[in-house]
């Protein structure tokens, strides 16, 4: 484990694509005073990694989690024999001298990735969502507080927590600005991606899926999760708690391939009675929204991802925040060279349940309890053994039929 001090620190890429590559972008530049190299780098598939490194050595344009680069070719140091290919080779880049893991690999293989990579004491970054059914939130938990135990440093990729205007605010909140939290709303509605890709022929399920692994809820957890989980962790957050229940519903109207939905309300309940509102659509041709609402007692709170402020008596407007993707990776590493622990790890655990209940319950039909998710349900969707082979039929989720497990 990287001792505290100005030391150089080795980064792994689990994880090659467009996220993965992005989180290194990221991680190479928190540091600028003190060294950070990328050291070794996995991925299920060689095109994709090898796609990783030219970008990185290459330059890129900027996008909304990535501002643009020339290269970082200085800081790369991933020669052939830490090149790292198949389901395995997450192992394989653990048994390096890394000091700290991004774990950027499809949601479905998270919790496993993320407790090998603690077992074998490494710093950790991981994006959201941890998890995607009960089963992996369990090994989340397990593995967030042997972390704690280790004195190990986890951060997660809800960068909400690391925006300026979100800090202030949800502070201001927790301080009493708005009173006593009565209701709270989160909406993700956007256009999305409605259209799985066509499988080559010859190309098993298995590695057709995970070229292709948004539209396939073993893989993604469907949006409400791998998307969504950013608006209710902000609920979580502002309200200082997980909700006891979710009853939701949803659909299918436009999405074609794959087996998840594309779009969904769900009601949550939380301690104390208060209700939660969560809608996220991914459907062209319709009103956007990403934004957050806590109401008070004695006022209201607004949020999105380039602004926010507070109504009432104690009004207030934030300005704008600096680069949050950037300031995760920042916070992180501050935290692993000044020896002083971050654990996000139980928080986005707590938060990817809340998706997944909410999800649960509306490709059911059923109420589902916090407490039941968490401690009995038997569902896990990871296949039994990972392998290029053909899958079972993709089943699309009917409530009232598809049965609560």
């Amino acid at each position: 484990m990287f001792a505290a001090g100005a030391g150089r620190l080795r980064v792994g890429l689990i994880g090659c694509g467009g996220r993965g590559t992005g989180a290194v972008t990221q991680v190479l530049r928190a540091s600028p005073d003190q060294p950070i190299v990328l050291w070794a780098m996995a991925d299920l598939f060689r095109d994709r990694l090898e796609a990783s490194y030219q970008m990185l050595a290459g330059g890129a344009e900027g996008r909304y989690d990535r501002d643009s680069f020339r290269t970082f070719a200085p800081q790369l140091e991933v020669p052939p024999e830490r090149r790292f290919v198949g389901f395995d080779a997450f192992r394989q880049l653990l048994e390096t001298e890394v000091d700290l893991v991004i774990l950027a690999t499809p949601p479905g293989f998270r919790p496993r990735h993320f407790e090998a990579a603690v077992r074998a004491g490494k710093h950790v970054f991981m994006e959201k969502p941890v998890a995607v059914d009960p089963a992996g939130v369990r090994i989340v938990i397990q593995a967030a507080r042997e972390a704690r135990q280790k004195g190990l440093s986890v951060a997660a990729g809800t960068q909400r927590r690391h925006q300026k205007h979100y800090v202030e605010i949800i502070q201001r909140i927790h301080d009493g600005a708005i009173g006593e939290i009565v209701s709270a709303a989160c909406y993700w509605n956007s256009a999305g991606k409605l259209y799985a890709e066509p499988k080559p022929p010859g190309m098993s399920d298995m590695e057709w899926q995970c070229r292709t692994w948004y539209p396939h809820c073993w893989l993604s957890g469907d949006h409400i999760v791998e998307q969504h989980v950013h608006n209710i962790d902000v609920i979580n957050w502002a309200l200082r708690a997980h909700p006891v229940s979710a009853a939701g519903q949803g659909g299918r109207q436009v999405r074609q391939g794959g087996d998840i939905w594309d779009h969904f309300a769900i009601e949550y309940e939380y301690p104390g009675g208060i209700r939660a509102a969560s809608y996220c659509r991914q459907i062209p041709g319709c009103s956007d929204r990403v934004s957050e609402r806590i109401v008070g007692t004695r006022g209201l709170a607004q949020l999105d991802g380039s602004s926010g402020f507070i109504q009432g008596p104690q009004a207030f407007r934030s300005a704008r925040s600096p680069n949050p993707y950037l300031q995760e990776h920042i916070d992180l590493i501050r935290s692993i060279r000044q020896g002083e622990a971050l654990n996000e790890g139980l928080a986005v655990a707590e938060s990817s349940l809340t998706a997944i209940i909410g999800r649960m319950s509306a490709y059911t039909g059923q109420n589902v309890g916090w407490d039941w998710a968490l401690n009995e349900s038997r569902l896990d969707l990871m296949p039994a053994r990972l392998e290029f082979k053909d899958l079972p039929p993709l089943v699309i989720p009917t409530p009232g039929r598809t049965p609560l497990a």
